[in-house]
Parts: C-alpha cells; structure tokens; sequence
C-alpha cells in the first residue's frame, strides 16, 4: 500500500465513524508558547481536551506535520526515527471512549474493507492497571493472554511515569498495538485514555475526569514501513526517491548499510523537515525555532562534507522533497525558490567557517588527548558556535564519536555571559492554570463588537482578577500609579485585545454601582440566547449582593489582551469598587484607535505593494502596529534599493489618494481562497475568516481598520533594515505622525541650509564639497602620520620567535588607528603564523591598539578579540573585532607599558 493511500484510508475510515476531518495543524503553532514545534496531533485539540472552547464537533481525525528533535541523534541509524514525521490520529472529546477506540482499532488493522492484516500478526500492551482495556482486548476482541502484555507506567502511561513522578492534571493510560512481520516487531498505534486528573503525590491521586477523552497516534512513515514490507522507514515509497535524489547530488551511490548511507538518510530528514519549516516562514536563526532549523541545517552540510562536498548542496535536494509531499500538502508547490534560498543562504553562512572549524575542533581533541581529559569544557563549545558557528549539539556528536563527554552546564553558562543564550530557551507548561484559565474553562471567549461600535453600555463584569486571585469585589481606597493591575473580564467588549500584529485598546469601564439582575425578567440577560443565559447565571454564583449604597467607579484600561478568545482589560481602579454583576459602560480611547487602524490599514496596503515590486516573495513574517506607527517585517535576502523604497512609498500614497472603501467580509476559507485573498503560510486559520479588501489588497485579517483609505492620511518609510538573515523590516509612520516627520525634517533641512549659507537645493552640491575637503584633509594626515610609523621590515626586526608562532608586541609613535592597520597589514604578509599588537598614542592620554593572528593561527586557538580585551582595561578602554583582527581604544595611556608586558604573557594558545 502506497504512503498516500494509507493517509486517505485511514481518514475515510475515522470519518465512517463520525469523525470529522480536520486540516494539519501548522508545523510551528505561535498561538502555542509550550511548544517551537507542533509534536503530535492532539496539539491543535488542547484546548477542546481541556474544555477552554466551544466543541463544534466532539469527534475528530487529521494527519498532523510534526517535529521532534529529542531523538536526533538516532535519525538515520535506526530504521524508524525521524525529526519530521506525519501522525495519523482520531480524538474523542467527551464522546466516545476505551471501547470504540480499541474496537475501531481493530476493525481498521483487520477488516478486508480497510487493511486487511492477519489478526495473529498483531499484539498489544495495556497499563497493568487497566483491567478494562484489557478485558475488552481479550473478552470483546478476542485476543488470546499470551498476547495481550501489561506494562508499567513508564511504558503505557501518559504522560510517562505520571502516577508517581507527575505532573498534575490530565492523564490516562494507553494501549500500544504492534505488527509482526519477518523483519521483526513494529509499534504502530498508540491508544491513550485521558481519563484521569493527577492531583499530588501517590497514593490515590488519580481522580475521573467528568468527560474522558481519547487521543490515538498512528505513525505514518512507520505503518507504511511495515505494509510495505521495508526495512526502514526511509525505504518508503515517499521516503526514498529523496534519498536517492540526495545520493545524485552528493556524486554517491546509496548503500543502506554504509556510513554514506546512514549520512544522506540524515540528509533526507533534515532536508525535508527545513522545507517544511521555511515554507512557513520559520528560517535559521539563533533562537527558538530559527536555531532549529539553523541546527537540522548544518548537522546535514556537515554530513556533506565528511562525502566530500565543499559547496552548497541541500538546496537542491528541496524539489525531490517537494515532488513526494506536494499531494497531501500543495500549498509546499508554491515557495520552492524561496525554501531554496534560504536553505542556501544558510548553507554559505556554515560554509565560510567550517574548514577553520573543523580544524579548530580537532586541535580541541588532541589537546584533550594530551591533557588526558576526557570532557569538553563549556568555554571551548561557546567559542566553537560564536567564533564557528558550530552548533553545540553537533561538537557534541563530534565528541561522541570520539568518545569525549560534553560540559552542558558549563557551554549555558559561558553563552550567559556571551549573552548568547540560544536554543529553545525555557519553556512554559504545557497546560497552563491559573485564574484567567479557569475563566477560560467557564466562558471561552469573549463577544468582541469593536469592529461596529466604540462604546457599549450594557456589558456586565464576569470575572476580576487583583494580584493572580479571582475575586468577587474590590474597593479602591488609594490610587497611585505603582497599584498593581487589575484584569477583568466582561460578557461583551468593543476593546480589542492584541493580536495579529495589532496592540490592544486603551480607555475605560465605568460602572454606577448596579448589579446585573438574575431574575427571569431581567433586560440584559433576555436579550442573550439561552445557552448564555445559563453560563452568565452559573458564572455569577457568587455575585455580592446588592446594597443600599451603590458606590460608582472608574476602571481605567491601559491594555487589553486576548488569551484564545477570552478577551482580559488590564488596568487600574482608580476610584469607587467593582464587584461581579456589576452593569458597566465600556468604551475605547477613540483616537488612540484611530492612529492604530490608519497603521494597520496601511500595513496591508504595503504588503501588496511590496509583493509587486519584489515579487511574491516578499511575504510578510511579523508585524507590530501602533498609533500612527507600522513595523512589518518581510521575506527578501537583501536590502530595499532607496529608490525602489521611494516607488514603494509614493505608490502606498497614490492608493491613499484614490480613496476607496475598505470593505469587511465573513466567509469560509476556501471561499477565502477562491477570491485570492492573501494567506500567510504558517498561519492558523478557522473554518470562517474575516477577508478585508482595499483595492487591490485582498488579505485575511481579524484587525481594525479605517473604512476608507483615504482616513490613512499620509504614510512615510522612515527605515528600512535587516533583523535576520533572509527577513528585512521596514518601519513606518501614517497619519499626523507622517506630516510629523516631515516637518521636523524640514526644519532640521532649513537649519542646515542655514548653517552652510546655502538654498536647501544647494545643499548636496555643497555638502559634496565639504566631503571632498574633508577626504583630502584625512588623506594628507594620513600620510604625514604614516611617514612617522616604522616600516613594516623595520618593525619585523623586533618579531621574538615563540616556537610554534612568532610574537610582536609594540609601542609605535605618532601614528593612528589607520596606520597601525596599515602596518600590521604589511607585517602579515611577510612573517608567517605571526600574533602581533601595536600600540600607539593619541592626544588627550588616549591610546589606540591593534592586534591581528595570521590565519593559520586560528584553528591553534589564537583569538585578537579575547587577547586585546586580556588588556584594554588596564588602559580604561575597551576592544572588539573578529578571531584574526581586534581594535581597541584607552583613556589612560599611563597603563599603557603594563598593558604591553601583560600582553606577551596573555597570548599562550590556551589562555588566548
């Protein structure tokens, strides 16, 4: 059975039941902080799992992209680990339960409708606990003793060891089925139970949850693996013409049992997990996700260059990934060439370091060798990545192979101090709890109506939360700016809350001190359908009661978030006392919200613009908008031309100009897709999507906006520049900022006209001249100052011969910062493995200093940055640069002579 047919079987099959058929879920979910990656299918359901949302089904099945890295050094040895992997998987919530899941199981494996196996090629394990499942497996199924296998919690417990080691709160046992074939034992479902909720230490800490779910987990590359009869999963129909077209491009024939072999099945891996990474936007960088995909990235160029590949190479595999994925996934079709260039971009960042690298890595372990020493410091992997790039998870492969343990502890502590920290950095539960979720739990969301009105006057207060507490009142006595914030929640809100890119509202809630009434006659609560009737009565059980003596209050809102729906304003209580119940006008700082739609709104116009000039490319990877000030970020591998900024500019203007209605449309998504409305890879969308369209710009959008463009005003580019590889971010005012700006830039150009004694159109002319004056000026300096500089054979002369390398340090007069360049440039070209400082005195006690390392000195460990820095504090300065060049500057030439004698001992390779 093909991959593709296997994926399709499977979801026709769980639809049969009732099931229905969710998308995958996006491989990086931003809306989740617990996770970079999306790990496992029933990651886009926690918040059905955990009863935080309105269940539109209760029964569900999808194929799901994941990425895992806790294996990776497995991926390639063993025939079945992966970093990306698809998981096949069907989800109860509340409805079905243990014998559904294990009979439908079984139905799918066995029936000749669906896979057809031999039911004697199958076996299961159950929890040792699970008495049910087991009786279901052996009385219902029919499964004989001797193949039905309890197991600890460690095993089919989840999560793993939870009765006893935890964490508290949602957990159950599984049940795992595995396929015997003549290749041996395969684990292909994993059946887990959430039926309980842990709470403390054992014994009897496992309490029923009111609603049981279910949570099931097919590997589809493995399942494939053992239909197909295969002996890795990388022998795939799907898996392995990408191996293949791998070994084309690297000049080798695959032997699966080789070294080679195990290398380019990596390269598949991690190859296939990077293009599905960067289709969504997610490129290599030094944190988070970004250091992922820089990790997967360079582990696969260095397994191209152990087969001897010495330029970028992994771009090209990227087609091969997408001629085997583009059926169940098309949309991947669309951004081959820029998942090509940035896999390339990343490759030539590793490349121009690797070989020094290497070599560096390789003195590291012989000196090892002779120190006896059998564990790489933390200094030397922090020095590896800052200097080489070299991931620390790859010099410990390296390591390994050498059997030389890794200092973890010591590589964060050095990259703290380099202020460097990379990687995944701490992460968050993967539950949270807390007050704002139990009202999650209660509520689920909020009803936004800001996109109608700015004002409402018949909300209510469901929920206060003062200092991490849910309370049901609370009186202001004393008011100042140091109060803690307080949150609240309300039925109904026109405040946004940030999201998207756009920061949330600002303004006030103001009450009179009159409680919502619960009766059945009540105004407000007849107006709210049933449903919400019941949920307001059930969440104001302990609404206060009312009294004589109504007190008005005044709830300043100086930020508002949403948390999954639920929308939070956070603020002060500046006077009076709110209590829940209480009727309450909210309404919006209208002007402040007005700057940020003519921002947000001109956001969109930008995006489409850009696309035009550079092409769609250019899509958008971040944005933050503000009150009259845009931030976007976007895709493009290099610098905006200014005159191609100024077109930009001037055409987002000339659409301002055109003034046409901004229109605001709810429909499905594939509706969205029919009328070319712009989608973001990456993104998470539900079923109906809110479309806004401006001329030409057709984009999914959930923000405010203007409702005509001409409400922008005016919109000027202040700065375009680079944040990351690969990403560029342009920053914008609109609006009375932009007629801001260019009045102070007016007057900043009149000054200066003033000061020259020149017309503003005058001015380039003779800021030209001035520049040239000054050119010559530095030029003839330069020379008279050169001339006072000894020659460079004149300064070889003093070169003192340390073995290994020769060593200058000295005192030279008269000279500059750009003569000692000048100098030392000269000294390397004529003495081999030379380490050289020069120092030389300026007016005012200052001192400048240079240091350089021949090139062939690097991979011993020399460092101009670390050796200049071991002494510029003894002359009050401070030095930076790169390994082979360092420059540094002092204020106190006194401590010059010492800084010199101190740099002759500082430069031993060690200690450098």
């Amino acid at each position: 059975m093909k991959t593709n047919e296997l994926r399709e079987m499977y979801l026709s099959f769980f639809e049969t039941k009732g099931c229905v058929r969710r998308p995958s879920d996006v491989l990086v979910p931003k809306w989740d902080p617990s996770v970079l990656f999306t790990p496992a299918g029933m990651n886009q359901f926690k918040d059905h799992f955990l009863g935080r949302c309105e269940l539109e089904f209760t029964r569900a099945t999808t194929c799901q992209k994941c990425l895992r890295t806790g294996d990776i050094d497995n991926v390639g040895r063993t025939p079945y680990h992966h970093t990306f992997f698809e998981m096949l998987g069907n989800f109860s919530f509340g409805d079905y339960f243990k014998r559904e899941a294990i009979h439908w199981a079984w139905e799918f494996l066995t029936d000749k409708k669906w896979l057809a196996l031999p039911p004697e090629t199958l076996t299961v394990t159950v929890y040792k606990d699970d008495q049910e499942a087991y009786d279901i497996w052996h009385t219902e199924i029919g499964l004989p003793q001797e193949r039905i296998e309890r197991k600890e919690e460690d095993e089919n417990f989840w999560p793993a060891s939870a009765p006893s080691e935890g964490p508290d709160g949602v957990c159950g046992p599984c049940s795992e089925i595995y396929y015997h074939t003549n290749l041996g034992e395969v684990e292909i479902w994993n059946l887990v139970f959430t039926q309980f909720n842990r709470q403390g230490n054992p014994p009897n800490n496992l309490f029923p949850l009111p609603s049981k779910n279910i949570d099931t987990g097919m590997g589809l590359e493995r399942t494939a693996s053992a239909l197909q009869g295969v002996v890795t999963n990388y022998h795939i129909d799907t898996l392995l013409p990408i191996v293949q077209a791998a070994a084309e491009v690297v000049g080798k024939t695959y032997n699966p049992k080789g070294e080679d072999g195990r290398r380019l099945r990596r390269i598949t891996d991690h190859v296939r997990a990077c293009t599905f990474a960067i289709h969504e936007n997610v490129y290599p960088g030094p944190n988070k996700e970004g250091y992922v995909v820089k990790r997967l990235l360079r582990r696969a160029v260095l397994d191209g260059n152990r087969m001897g590949m010495t330029e970028p190479f992994l771009w090209k595999i990227v087609p091969a990934v997408i001629e085997q994925m583009k059926e169940p996934y098309p949309e991947i079709t669309e951004t081959v060439q820029r998942v090509q260039e940035g896999i390339k971009q990343e490759e030539l960042n590793f490349l121009t370091t690797l070989d020094n690298g290497l070599g560096r890595i390789s003195k590291v372990f012989h000196q090892m060798k002779m120190d006896n020493r059998t564990k790489v410091t933390g200094e030397e992997a922090a020095e590896m990545y800052t200097t080489y790039g070299f991931p620390p998870e790859l010099f410990e492969t390296l390591a390994a192979e050498m059997n030389f343990s890794f200092d973890w502890d010591g590589y964060k502590k050095a990259m703290h101090q380099h202020g460097l920290e990379s990687g995944a950095g701490n992460r968050v539960e993967l539950f949270k709890t807390g007050p704002i979720e139990a009202l999650k739990k209660a509520l689920h969301s909020t009803k936004f109506v800001g996109y109608e009105q700015t004002e409402v006057e018949d909300a209510f207060i469901l929920g206060i939360v003062a200092n991490n507490q849910p309370v049901s009142h609370l009186k202001q006595t004393v008011y100042s700016e140091d109060t803690p914030p307080v949150m609240l929640v309300l039925n109904k809100t026109p405040f946004y809350g940030e999201m998207g890119g756009q920061i949330g509202d600002t303004g006030q809630i103001l009450g009179e001190g009159k409680l919502l009434s619960l009766h059945a006659d009540s105004p407000i609560l007849n107006k709210l359908s049933e449903t919400e009737r019941e949920l307001v009565i059930q969440t104001l059980d302990d609404m206060p009661a009312e009294t004589d003596r109504p007190e008005p209050f005044v709830f300043d809102v100086l930020d508002t978030q949403n948390d999954s729906g639920l929308i939070i304003h956070i603020g002060h209580l500046r006077s009076g006392s709110i209590r829940k119940g209480d009727i309450v006008t909210a309404k919006i700082d209208l002007n402040r919200r007005n700057a940020i739609q003519r921002a947000h709104s001109a956001t969109h116009l930008l995006h489409s613009v850009l696309q035009k000039h550079l092409g769609q490319h250019a899509q958008q990877r971040g944005s933050k908008v503000m009150e009259d000030l845009l931030r976007f970020d976007f895709t493009n591998s290099k610098a905006v031309p200014p005159a191609t900024l100024q077109e930009i500019a001037a055409e987002v203007n000339q659409k301002i100009l055109e003034s046409q209605t901004v229109s605001q449309n709810i429909m499905s998504l594939s509706q969205a897709r029919q009328t070319g409305a712009m989608m973001l890879f990456g993104e998470k969308y539900p079923d109906n999507v809110r479309v806004i369209t401006m001329g030409e710009s057709k984009e999914l959008c959930g923000g405010t906006h203007v409702d005509n463009i001409a409400k922008i005003g005016a919109f000027k580019i202040i700065s375009e520049e680079s944040i990351s590889a690969g990403t560029r971010r342009i920053t914008a005012y609109t609006g009375m900022k932009a007629l801001e700006y260019g009045n102070a830039r007016d007057n900043i150009l009149t000054e200066i006209s003033t000061l020259l004694k020149v017309s503003a159109e005058d001015l380039p002319g003779r800021v030209d001249a001035l520049l040239k004056e000054v050119k010559q000026l530095k030029k003839d300096l330069a020379a008279t100052q050169k001339s006072a500089i000894p020659a460079a054979k004149e300064l070889a002369a003093l070169v003192e011969d340390r073995g290994n390398y020769k060593l200058l340090v000295a005192e030279v007069p008269g000279g500059s910062a750009e003569a000692l360049r000048e100098s030392i440039d000269g000294l390397l070209q004529i003495v081999p493995r030379l380490a050289v400082m020069l120092a030389t005195r300026a007016e005012d006690n200052k001192v400048s200093l240079a240091a350089a390392i021949s090139r062939e000195l690097l991979a011993d460990g020399f460092d101009a940055v670390k050796w200049i820095r071991s002494v510029s504090s003894l002359i009050k300065g401070g030095g930076g640069g790169r390994p082979e060049f360092a420059q540094a500057g002092g204020k106190d030439a006194s401590g010059l002579e010492i800084a010199l004698q101190t740099a002759k001992e500082k430069i031993t390779p060690h200690a450098s």
